[in-house]
């Protein structure tokens, strides 16, 4: 997949087309939305976005999102995107009219012959591109445009907004239904406090970039993607209260039939179903005993067998 990054002086060189939106999250409206690239023989599939999203640099977000910039792109490009814009979103360029972006970008620089939005998209000055605005101008340059309607889902609208609240709740299994996969956290495997090796319960952990939208601090049924593999596993998101009594907010995860140093890799962990909220534990022991109730609570979740993961956690034979 191509990437076009900090800057607006870019020019393609092959018809494209175009799927215009925020893509916070990439659900199944946004899924919708791309399908209809794939079906245009002969133009290469792009994907134009805004980097700040306008509600971050408009100060309407607290600036937390479903999907980082580096899960979008991993997204885009497994769902065979060819070409990925970012376009860098700032006071000047937000000032540029909706007419001339049109014009300049999508049908000058980005060679657009099919363009597919959402019927709420908005661009160029004040948000006053709309709809209808680019219908008509794509019937002026000839473009072919198409309005998209919202996908329902359970009976509701998919938004960004709606798989907020569900994943702001902990309801894991609703974000996921709304997103035609489970909630993704990715990241840089870093060194722990090395306090689960000692007893008997090693872990990968990583610490989510703060942009990241997660869920509420406690116990998930999760999977991890490390190395090309997915990997059954359990996760915490939290800040250990029990060994620590201040820290960042971090993601630990126990991995079954896995027993391999994988510091600095890029992981991928996937979060299933809430388990339970984090808490504080009175001591070592009582820490061991809950995890060995979570432990064999998410070998029951994935129908690992006993023998596959009791040989891997000492305390538990």
């Amino acid at each position: 997949m191509e990437l076009i990054r900090e800057t607006t002086d870019f020019q393609l060189h092959r018809d494209t087309a175009v799927a215009l939106g925020k893509f916070d999250g990439i659900h199944m409206g946004h899924r919708s939305l791309l399908s209809k690239l794939q079906q245009r023989e002969g133009l290469s599939s792009c994907v134009f976005t805004f980097d700040p999203p306008p509600a971050v640099l408009f100060g309407i977000s607290d600036g937390r999102e479903l999907s980082t910039r580096e899960e979008k792109r991993r997204l885009f490009e497994r769902m065979g995107v060819d070409i990925l814009i970012e376009f860098p979103l700032n006071r000047q360029t937000a000032s540029v009219s909706p007419e001339e972006f049109v014009r300049e970008f999508l049908y000058g620089r980005m060679r657009a012959r099919y363009i597919a939005a959402g019927e709420d998209i908005s661009f160029g000055r004040d948000g006053a591109g709309n709809a209808a605005l680019l219908r008509a101008m794509g019937e002026e340059l000839s473009i072919e445009t198409e309005i998209i309607d919202k996908v329902c889902i359970d009976g509701a609208q998919v938004s960004s907004t709606r798989i907020r609240g569900c994943v702001e709740a902990g309801d894991m299994e609703a974000a996921a239904r709304l997103l035609g996969m489970p909630y993704p956290v990715s990241g840089t495997v870093v060194l722990g406090n090395r306090i689960g090796r000692t007893i008997g319960f090693p872990t990968v952990n990583l610490y989510p970039p703060e942009s990241k939208l997660l869920p509420p601090r406690g116990v998930y049924y999760s999977r991890v993607y490390c190395d090309k593999v997915w990997y059954p596993a359990i996760s915490n998101i939290g800040c250990k209260p029990t060994v620590q009594t201040a820290g960042r907010i971090g993601l630990e995860s126990y991995l079954y039939d896995f027993d391999r140093d994988v510091y600095g890799h890029e992981i991928e962990v996937e979060l299933l179903a809430f388990r339970r909220p984090e808490q504080r534990f009175a001591d070592i022991e009582a820490l061991k005993r809950q995890l060995q109730e979570d432990i064999a609570a998410g070998a029951g979740y994935h129908g690992v067998p006993d023998a596959e993961y009791k040989k891997q956690v000492k305390f538990l034979l």
